[in-house]
């Protein structure tokens, strides 16, 4: 089962052992907008699915869930 965007950025950044804020200095958001991601409250731009992607060496689809 493919996991949602918000299950898959709170599994990267937890596996690099990084806080809410952390990825969000690294992103260039705020740590609300982190914190929203992974509750599912709101969902991210394009411009930062992008970013995430590139921060762990993903691909956007496998950031997305889309993909394995």
């Amino acid at each position: 089962m493919n996991m949602e965007f918000k299950e898959r950025v709170k599994e990267l950044r937890e596996s690099r052992e990084l806080s809410q804020m952390q990825l969000a200095i690294k992103l260039g958001v705020s740590q609300s907008a982190v914190a929203k991601w992974e509750l599912g409250k709101t969902e991210p731009t394009a411009s930062a699915i992008i970013a995430v992607a590139k921060l762990f060496n993903e691909t956007t689809d496998f950031v997305l869930g889309l993909e394995d």
